[in-house]
């Protein structure tokens, strides 16, 4: 076979450039905001909640939640994306122990809280869910004022002085980013604000009693588009001082976010890492067909 040959270029003429490759898309745009490179966290950071293959059953004969082995570091945002049915809220309502009311339930395993095991025999589940803050996919603030709403937690739980307690509800309410809203009728009705705004306040509950460990089950789910965006930049503007575990089905919701991902499936940890890597780079064929939206 003959050598392939080019034709000469015409004196006076510019060669023209070869085409550069393509680079590779990522499979999902993640974030709105550049990220620092590497880990969040220092190395040998000790988790804020660590489960140890944990099992689930509601029925105690159905597994749920199959062996999860999952550590949830300090002052970040972990989001934990999946089908529906996967257990992922399953998951997240195990860590204060809300299954409890389940006559039936069942559970093999650890979960631990700062190294501490949250079933331990003699566990104040007062306090333990005083600790792992819970706010719901609706927003369920109580029959109560404003003011109330805010203040029920730290009153009930004796965690201020009583003449302190309006400046607890100031800062969780500013926390909240609510304040500046709601300053001025904080006599009104909870219930009485929009969607958005009842959302937040029952956020600013939670921080009101001062927890370590905020657990948000889809809490963007049944708001529009203006609110969802609000309480984005609060989770983001909140993980400097709590650690913050997100339930979503919302990808980019995950990606804007988080700074960890742990993907669900069938019961089961498929792949948890960094956000960026996990939506750009995934280790799971599962953890790709489904961010791709192939299942789910």
């Amino acid at each position: 076979m003959s050598p392939m040959t080019t034709n000469p270029a015409r004196p006076g003429s510019v060669p023209a450039p070869s085409p550069a490759a393509a680079p590779a898309l990522p499979l999902l745009r993640t974030t709105l905001t550049p990220r620092a490179a590497g880990p969040a966290t220092a190395p040998g950071t000790a988790p804020a909640v660590s489960a140890r293959d944990f099992r689930f059953s509601y029925d105690g004969r159905t597994p749920t939640l199959k062996g999860i082995t999952l550590d949830i570091a300090p002052r970040m945002v972990t989001a934990i994306i999946g089908p529906s049915g996967c257990g992922k809220s399953t998951f997240l309502r195990s860590i204060n122990r809300m299954h409890d009311l389940i006559p039936a339930h069942r559970y093999e395993g650890e979960i631990l809280l700062h190294g501490t095991s949250i079933f331990a025999p003699g566990t104040d589940l007062v306090s333990l869910r005083q600790r792992v803050g819970m706010v719901f996919q609706r927003p369920n603030p109580f029959p109560k004022s404003i003011y109330d709403n805010v203040a029920y937690g730290p009153t009930l739980n004796r965690l201020v002085p009583r003449r302190d307690v309006p400046d607890v509800v100031e800062r969780c309410l500013r926390q909240a980013a609510l304040w500046d809203e709601v300053k001025d009728r904080l006599d009104e009705p909870g219930t009485g604000l929009s969607g958005g705004q009842q959302q937040r306040l029952c956020i600013a509950r939670a921080l009101g009693n001062q927890p370590d460990v905020l657990l948000m089950d889809e809490p963007c789910s049944a708001l529009d588009p203006i609110a969802t965006q609000k309480v984005e930049e609060l989770i983001f503007e909140l993980k400097a001082a709590y650690t913050i575990v997100i339930v979503t089905h919302n990808m980019q919701q995950a990606a804007r976010v988080s700074d960890v991902t742990a993907f669900f499936d069938r019961g089961e940890l498929i792949e948890t890492g960094d956000t960026e890597r996990v939506f750009t780079t995934p280790a799971n064929e599962r953890t790709e067909a489904y961010i791709t939206g192939r299942f789910g």
